[in-house]
């Protein structure tokens, strides 16, 4: 199983919808085509995941959590499909 950095790639998308990793265009450099393919549908399957879990009414704080890891993970795609764009291979 391929990893980034010595780490699964799931862990590395639990990373990042945590904060501890930031997704960047120096961070996606060193990987390779497929890999950084394999990280986008992994934080696809984990946005789902997220968004599948029950909304927790009435708890401020979860609720600002929950969104807060589903904006990481967006912010982790947009920046993965802009830098797959400019070097013109598709996801």
């Amino acid at each position: 199983m391929k990893g980034i950095r010595g780490k699964s790639i799931k862990s590395v998308v639990f990373d990042i919808a945590e904060g501890y990793v930031t997704v960047n265009p120096l961070f996606l450099k060193p990987l390779d085509n497929e890999t950084i393919r394999e990280l986008y549908t992994q934080i696809q399957r984990t946005q789902a995941e997220i968004r599948a879990e029950q909304f927790p009414h009435g708890d401020i704080k979860a609720i600002r959590q929950r969104n807060i890891r589903l904006q990481r993970l967006h912010t982790a795609t947009m920046i993965i499909r802009n830098y797959m764009k400019t070097k013109r291979v598709s996801i």
